[in-house]
């Protein structure tokens, strides 16, 4: 088997797993989104929660300092805010931490704090470089104890606008509650199931929608044949389904033009064809009997003493050639209307043993009829017309013996499953490959007399009698005709 045809998917399946692709698809970028959104979301909102607190301390000092006279001495900077940063530090559970302009260490709200956190009595030279080249603040992110904090730095001044200190707020980055993820991503998890379930189904129904309208179409292609009325389609929407539809009814039209215009061609090449076969028949005769004409005419002028006899022997000739065109006529019109059997209970046996009668007398040639056991074997069919399909192969299995060679005719008779099968074999020079499948084509002849009309009309009245007819030949070595009176309509030869 061709693993091409082995593991080829439908339309229809792949219609299907390609919708249900791009869903899952869909779903994963979706959902890695959300999770991304959701980090970014965290990180935004630690970053305006430290702005809103470090604002509000800010405020807070410079409120405080403005209480105080707008001004403090840098040396009294521990005694007046120790109170002031722990108050704040309360509030907004913040730690915070005062350097002076140096960066050294000046007061803390917890001292104890301060070791725990591991921060330094001396601030980093960055953060302190950062803030005396001109930045407003700055911030460093340090991870402690696997927990993230923010250290913001941001100098402390008076009214004056003069720095007195350097602020440090030091905020614990909140993370996302693991258990409000797990629940999220359960939550989602869930509908996405659902949506998927939906989506599948729909998928399902279209793509079967779709292939469905397609198999319509494929069915309504394939029943196509040329000679019968097809059927158009009905599609109400203007889509590509439609516009295909339309293409195909359009398909059928021109079908039937064809059809029909084929169907007169070949009837006026057949009559044309037919007309000229019966002209060049009737010409064949015509020849020879205008020849004897003419040489009678010119006897009687002569009036030699022998006319007698010369005219009988031209009555004798004249009579053979309107025999001829008697018979040529009745061959083209019994071919041109084959009559409606009548069909009756006929014993083949007996009946192929009367025509043999008709043959005893031929010459070298040895007739033999075998029924394998059976002594009655009984057919329906029209008399007439088989003892003419008989006398016909009979005849060709004569005409087939070459000179100097002892014919044998074998006819063999038995009945099957499929009816009665009758089979006419001769020994005689048999039929060329070149002629097999003009056999039973009108016009067709290796003879060298005859309308070539002969198996043709055989073929006729076994397919009027319900039958058919087959043959097998080797060239040189005989040939073979089968044919099939069948019990059932649907039965085919059986060789």
């Amino acid at each position: 088997m061709d693993n091409t045809n082995k593991f080829r998917i439908s339309l229809r399946a792949r219609l299907y797993w390609s919708m249900i692709a791009i869903i899952v698809f869909s779903f994963i970028i979706t959902g890695l989104l959300a999770v991304y959104h959701g980090i970014e979301q965290n990180d935004v909102f630690n970053e305006q929660r430290l702005a809103r607190k470090e604002n509000a301390i800010e405020r807070s000092l410079e409120y405080f300092l403005e209480q105080q006279g707008g001004t403090i001495n840098r040396d009294s900077l521990v005694y007046e805010f120790s109170d002031k940063i722990c108050e704040l530090s309360d509030v907004h559970h913040l730690f915070i931490v005062m350097y002076n302009l140096e960066g050294r260490y000046e007061i803390s709200t917890n001292s104890a704090r301060m070791d725990s956190l591991g921060l330094p009595y001396q601030m980093e030279y960055s953060a302190l470089k950062q803030l005396s080249t001109g930045n407003q603040r700055t911030v460093i992110q340090k991870e402690i104890n696997d927990v993230k904090y923010s250290l913001v730095y941001w100098y402390f001044k008076g009214q004056n606008g003069a720095p007195i200190a350097i602020t440090n707020v030091v905020y614990e980055n909140l993370e996302s509650d693991n258990n409000f993820v797990e629940d999220f991503l359960k939550e989602l998890g869930a509908v996405y199931i659902a949506l998927f379930l939906m989506a599948a189904f729909s998928a399902f129904l279209l793509s079967r929608y779709i292939v469905r309208s397609l198999d319509t179409i494929g069915k309504k292609m394939k029943q196509m044949k040329l000679g019968r009325q097809n059927e158009t389609l009905q599609w109400e929407s203007k889509d590509e389904i439609g516009a295909l539809v339309t293409e195909y009814n359009r398909m059928v039209q021109e079908l039937e033009k064809s059809a029909t215009k084929l169907a007169v061609r070949e009837r006026e090449s057949a009559w044309r064809d037919m007309a000229r076969q019966v002209a060049h028949e009737i010409k064949n005769p015509l020849t020879p009997m205008k020849l004897r004409v003419q040489h009678l005419q010119r006897t009687w002028k002569e009036n030699p003493g022998d006319f007698d006899q010369r005219l009988q022997l031209f009555s004798v000739s004249m009579i053979e050639q309107i025999d001829t065109l008697a018979n040529i006529a009745s061959e083209f019109s019994n071919f041109a209307n084959l009559p409606q059997p009548k069909r009756e209970k006929l014993d083949i046996v007996q009946l192929i043993r009367g025509v043999l009668e008709l043959y005893s007398e031929v010459p070298d040639v040895t007739f033999c009829v075998r029924t394998y056991q059976h002594a009655e074997i009984f057919i329906y069919a029209d008399k007439d017309q088989i003892l003419r399909v008989c006398n016909n192969l009979i005849n060709n299995a004569v005409q087939a013996l070459p000179k100097g060679r002892k014919g044998l005719v074998d006819i063999a008779i038995r009945p099957s499953a499929r009816g009665v099968v009758m089979r006419f074999n001769d020994n005689g020079v048999g039929i060329d490959d070149s002629h097999r499948q003009k056999i039973f084509v009108p016009n067709f002849t290796t003879k060298s007399t005859g309308s070539g009309l002969g198996l043709v009309m055989v073929k006729n009245i076994m397919e009027h009698n319900n039958g058919d007819v087959g043959f097998w030949s080797k060239s040189g070595k005989g040939a073979s005709f089968y044919l099939l009176f069948r019990n059932a309509k649907d039965d085919l030869l059986e060789n």
